[in-house]
């Protein structure tokens, strides 16, 4: 028996389970057999009497899960942190547990009732006590984190719990003497999963696999070189032992049920302070303000959820509900995240969703000069497809030429700071660009609460289920009206719309004025004038259908042919090409790109071979479009999308879902996606422009 290690367990009394607050409760109310439960809890024991003092609480009737001491709270030295259980079903037990640590002389600390902390479950010290690991996620709160740092002074590291299974830290995780470790990788998030791998050592990580960790492997109670635990596999207990462990099995089946084993039934009491390690914890904590209508448009949700995907945790501080069905709402957030990087990034999703950090009105953006030409500083601000604004010098400036995946380059005039998004390329030297999320704050439009809206683009989602005949009616609408108010509209179409029999629906959409700009590659166009010289598509007849002799080579005679006249415009002056898409383009003065790749043949004179200049090109002709249409072109969809600010209506139309479901989502709610043919979608597209009976009449030239 090793005097100095004293444990503290709580007799099964009244131990049964009475309810459900973790996974491995479901189905087992009342089928525990308290007699098993107490034999097997007197097994467990008896083995942790030959290696260690065992104290004993009182069991109290009426708070069957006492038995759990683990969860009392968490000891180091003479200090002792007593839980806040996130459950009331055992919050009846934080008062006997505090009396009992009082009673033995620990200076007892609580934390406010508001913030949940589940003790040992949730805090595990290093067994060389350099630090204390210290989860979070389902039971405990990251808040809680910074307390346990003052209290304890120690260095917390915190970690964040995925698997609802594994609810508490010491379900799936648990240190060992000489600095080993024995965890299950999949309860943690990957953040989490890099700060163990930097903590500890490879060769002293013992990750276990699904089948010991269902079994509460980590649920372990280590007193030196001993390892107690609940039955594990064979070759889990010969990886221990050739490390130097032993491992001591007890089954705790009954205990199972209501999702504890070894280490839950267990409180360490006697851990030593180690006096050069003292308190440091990176937990980073802001305040944002939110504003609109949150609850009946989901953004409230949409931020929480934010939050807790991007690693961190909340508290709402406030919340003000709009009086009149037409007014916002405002909420004030505390975000936790556990470290600088971690939080920035949670803010960066947050400002997206149109959130501002407080005290954003005294706080400029930080900024840092451009050092290299083409180069941006660490850490720039990556933008994204919604208007901006940024603070410099006490006020705030609208960001210029918003898109996707640019940086935002200040300049100074005798006029005030200048904003612009750029391209890494194009940031030049005497600019500053932003960094961190400082100072930032995006301006979107109030997300109504009225379910009517003008147009379904509103619903930002993927047609597969719905009616493709009713979208396509809707995006009819949708061209006329932009028609006939002299909006722009943009397609960007690949090769797809031409091989399934789009082209011909395409040139009527263009020669009718309902589309001011054509984005493609090099094979649209050669495939558009392949059929209107040749009547085939990769050489497939597009009547008949079938493959023609000699066909495979036809698309090489149109560029050859192209190529002679000098370029798609004088081949249709010519009289070379006498209809199609790039012909109506060109009699209608309807601008197009083309932006070429390794893979093309040719290329055509009009192809442009430089992506830089294509880049360009592309972004100077989606200025002041309203609606684009992507038709069947992913790659080249991918690339208008990132261009476009928010505020364009998308149409993303493909027979593949999965390429769909990427362009529509964007981010942007003013997006659809339609899954089906693409000349299919033309040709209803046009029959439902034709019933539209009001006629169209041709601005009067000045």
């Amino acid at each position: 028996m090793t005097e100095e290690i004293r444990i503290l367990m709580c007799a099964p009394t009244h131990y049964d389970v009475d309810y459900v607050i973790n996974p491995w409760m479901e189905g087992n109310i009342h089928k525990s057999s308290r007699d098993r439960a107490a034999e097997q809890w007197e097994g467990l024991y008896k083995i942790l009497k030959e290696h260690a003092i065992v104290d004993l609480v009182e069991p109290q009737k009426g708070w069957p899960d006492m038995v759990f001491t683990a969860n009392a709270g968490v000891v180091l030295g003479n200090v002792a942190v007593v839980s806040r259980f996130y459950h009331k079903e055992r919050q009846g037990e934080e008062p006997y547990f505090k009396q009992w640590f009082e009673e033995q002389g620990f200076q007892v600390y609580e934390l406010p009732k508001d913030l949940p902390f589940e003790g040992a479950g949730d805090a595990l010290l290093d067994r060389d006590g350099r630090w204390l690991w210290a989860g979070y996620g389902f039971r405990s709160e990251l808040d809680s984190h910074a307390y346990l740092a003052k209290w304890l002074d120690i260095e917390v590291v915190s970690l964040q719990l995925v698997d609802d299974r594994f609810y508490h830290l010491d379900t799936c995780f648990c240190p060992l003497t000489g600095g080993y470790l024995l965890y299950y990788p999949p309860a943690f998030d990957f953040y989490s999963n890099r700060i163990i791998e930097m903590r500890v050592p490879m060769e002293k990580r013992i990750a276990i696999g699904e089948a010991d960790a269902v079994k509460f492997a980590c649920n372990a109670v280590n007193i030196g070189n001993k390892v107690i635990m609940n039955k594990v596999s064979n070759d889990l207990k010969q990886r221990l032992a050739k490390v130097g462990f032993e491992a001591i099995e007890t089954t705790l089946s009954e205990f199972i049920k209501a999702g504890g084993a070894a280490k839950c039934l267990t409180l360490r009491t006697t851990e030593p302070v180690q006096v050069e390690v003292h308190a440091n914890t990176p937990v980073e904590s802001r305040v944002i303000r939110l504003e609109g209508h949150l609850l009946d448009s989901g953004l409230i949700n949409r931020a929480l959820d934010a939050i807790v995907e991007g690693g961190g945790s909340f508290q709402v501080l406030s919340f003000e509900l709009g009086e009149q069905r037409q007014s916002t709402s405002k909420a004030e957030v505390k975000v936790s995240a556990p470290g600088y990087g971690i939080m920035e990034e949670i803010l960066s999703r947050l400002i997206n969703l149109g959130a501002v950090d407080l005290p954003a009105d005294q706080r400029d953006a930080k900024l840092e000069p451009v050092l290299m030409a083409g180069v941006a500083p660490d850490d720039f601000y990556v933008t994204t497809i919604y208007p901006t604004e940024v603070r410099v010098d006490g006020q705030w400036v609208r960001v210029q030429n918003q898109r996707m995946d640019g940086a935002i380059a200040i300049t100074r005039t005798p006029d005030g700071p200048v904003a612009r998004c750029k391209l890494l390329r194009d940031l030049a030297l005497g600019e500053d660009v932003v960094v961190d999320v400082q100072g930032l704050r995006t301006v979107r439009k109030p997300e109504a609460r009225d379910a009517k809206q003008e147009f379904s683009f509103m619903s930002g989602s993927v047609s597969s289920e719905r009616r493709v005949e009713l979208v396509v009616e809707q995006v009819a609408w949708e061209l006329r009206q932009i028609r006939d108010r002299g909006g722009k509209v943009v397609v960007t179409a690949g090769p797809v719309a031409i091989h399934t029999g789009g082209g011909e629906h395409l040139a009527s959409l263009i020669r009718d004025g309902y589309v001011q700009a054509l984005l493609g590659g090099n094979a649209i166009a050669v495939h558009d004038m392949e059929q209107a010289m040749m009547g085939t598509s990769l050489g497939v007849d597009m009547k008949r259908g079938v493959a023609v002799r000699g066909g495979h080579r036809h698309h090489l005679k149109v560029i050859n042919t192209i190529r002679r006249c000098g370029n798609i415009a004088a081949a249709v002056e010519k009289g070379v090409i006498t209809k199609g898409i790039f012909y109506e383009c060109v009699k209608n003065n309807v601008p197009f790109s083309l932006a070429g790749s390794i893979r093309d043949d040719g290329p055509l004179p009009d192809t442009q071979m430089d992506l830089i200049k294509a880049q360009t090109e592309y972004a100077r002709l989606l200025e002041g479009a309203e609606m684009i249409l992507m038709l069947s072109s992913m790659l080249h969809s991918i690339g208008v999308g990132n261009m476009t600010p928010a505020g364009v209506k998308m149409v993303c139309v493909d027979i593949n879902p999965a390429v769909v479901t990427k362009l529509s989502d964007r981010g942007s709610v003013e997006s659809i996606g339609v899954v089906t043919d693409v000349g299919l979608f033309l040709s209803m597209l046009v029959k439902h422009l034709e019933l539209l009976t009001e006629p169209y009449k041709l601005p009067t030239q000045v």
